[in-house]
């Protein structure tokens, strides 16, 4: 019986990331499977103060973008035609992107810029748009978050599957603390599922 599979996938390792995956649960590989604006670790950020230098905002993004295939079955290999397993189908690959959102808000105590608070509620919004190459808006997030700790993390599902092998794509994103600023970045993100049917391949032969 076919099943779903989803499994957001770094491009970098999808080859060897895939063969454990077909077994496993999809969230095993989930901790590189993003590309991140500005990149670096986790409290990397791209920041700003505001004209007084009493606030300061700092923001990330990271863009998933979420591999989605069906299994199918296949028969063992001729010294064990019972053993049958499930593997990925390359025809039905696809892309199914996810978007997170970081933020930190900064106030000045005493000394600008040299003594700084985190507290309170904070209103965040957040947004991005994915784009073709051809400039085309292809996809859109928008959420505007209301009592949000001054740091913080917020993932929104993009829900619009994009086809494999349709070109780059730019996502442009922000983040905006109401009243202190808003922060912008682009990344580019390749479509290509080229590396996912090469492991699908290696798979399916070793099957045989």
């Amino acid at each position: 019986m076919k099943r779903t599979r989803i499994a957001a996938l770094a491009l970098a390792t999808a080859s060897a990331a895939l063969a454990p995956l077909l077994g496993q649960a999809a969230t095993a590989a989930e901790p590189a499977a993003y590309l991140q604006d500005p990149a670096g670790g986790e409290k990397t950020m791209k920041s700003m103060w505001t004209k007084d230098e009493m606030h300061k905002v700092e923001a990330q993004f990271r863009f998933h973008p979420g591999v989605q295939y069906r299994t199918v079955t296949r028969p063992g290999p001729a010294a064990a035609p019972d053993y049958k397993q499930q593997v990925g189908d390359p025809k039905t690959l696809a892309w199914l992107p996810g978007y997170e959102f970081a933020w930190s808000v900064s106030d000045s105590t005493v000394v600008k810029k040299a003594l700084t608070v985190k507290e309170g509620e904070h209103p965040i919004v957040v947004h991005a748009v994915l784009r073709s190459a051809d400039r085309a808006k292809v996809a859109e997030v928008h959420r505007e978050l209301t009592g949000k700790p001054a740091a913080g993390r917020e993932k929104v599902a993009g829900g619009k599957r994009i086809a494999c092998d349709t070109g780059e794509y730019t996502v442009e994103w922000s983040v905006t603390r109401s009243g202190y600023g808003t922060l912008v970045g682009t990344l580019r993100w390749n479509s290509s599922c080229e590396q996912y049917r090469t492991a699908f391949a290696s798979d399916h032969g070793q099957q045989r």
